[in-house]
């Protein structure tokens, strides 16, 4: 081989090798894909004067069943002449969650670490594993029990109904879940009296409802439980739902 070819050799790995480094260089560290975001924490501001209502989420959490009691308890603030409510997340985590249908939700309270306001009305939506590994969660059902001590109302809709079974919230008390789930949760829970053919039951401070699209009944009942008739009804219309509670299966237990 000639000093020319030797060169040319040496001069064209040279440039690879250049090439290779800088490529090296500008690749994505795969180290570094899974760690987790930097969370800027801020609090919700909250009037009060207004109801406090907490919506206790985690990974699964189904959108529906969070969604429609938030759209309705959101909407008070735009009536006049009532105690209007606040609405806020709790969680066991300061990062997003992500709802079952796929859904991101940044919380805005942490149950373990943030000194959570004292909330009036609790909301439970169902989540992907109320059925089982959720009901292992001691600190979550430690959370439950601790705000039922001051609450006004504790709320569930579908599956969340089994948090509150299983946190002794329901003993002694006429409840309902998600339809399908009604067996399951009588099975689980022999001692409990749950209803079928009832979209909601309200007995003392504890409403359950079947939940799916349903929940915005539950929602809108207990906002007529509060403020009224004429009230209730101008929040459905907002959201253009037709409410007649006359017209909807429900059980309230005096």
């Amino acid at each position: 081989m000639t000093l020319i070819n030797l060169t040319m050799k040496y001069i064209t790995l040279l440039i690879a090798s250049f090439f290779f480094i800088a490529c090296g260089e500008n690749a994505p560290d795969s180290t570094h894909s899974h760690e987790k975001e930097t969370i800027v924490k801020t609090f919700p501001k909250l009037d009060s004067t207004r109801y406090n209502v907490g919506f206790l989420i985690m990974d699964g959490v189904f959108n529906t069943e969070l969604t429609a009691p938030f759209d309705i308890y959101q909407h008070t603030i735009f009536r006049d002449s009532i105690k209007a409510m606040n609405v806020f997340t709790v969680a066991n985590t300061d990062y997003p969650i992500t709802t079952f249908e796929g859904m991101r939700i940044l919380p805005d309270y942490n149950y373990m670490t943030d000194n959570v306001p004292t909330i009036d009305i609790l909301v439970v939506p169902s989540a992907e594993h109320h059925l089982d590994t959720d009901l292992e969660d001691t600190a979550m059902l430690n959370f439950v029990k601790k705000v039922d001590k001051e609450a006004l109302f504790i709320t569930s809709h579908c599956d969340g109904a089994f948090v509150l079974a299983k946190a002794g919230l329901l003993d002694g008390k006429v409840s309902t879940t998600f339809p399908s789930d009604i067996d399951a949760m009588r099975d689980m829970f022999p001692a409990l009296d749950v209803r079928k053919n009832a979209l909601f039951v309200h007995d003392g401070k504890y409403i359950t409802s079947a939940g799916g699209a349903k929940s915005f009944e539950a929602a809108l009942y207990l906002t007529e439980h509060l403020y009224g008739k004429k009230v209730a009804q101008s929040l459905a219309g907002g959201l253009v739902i037709d409410w007649n509670l006359e017209e909807v299966p429900h059980l309230i237990i005096d």
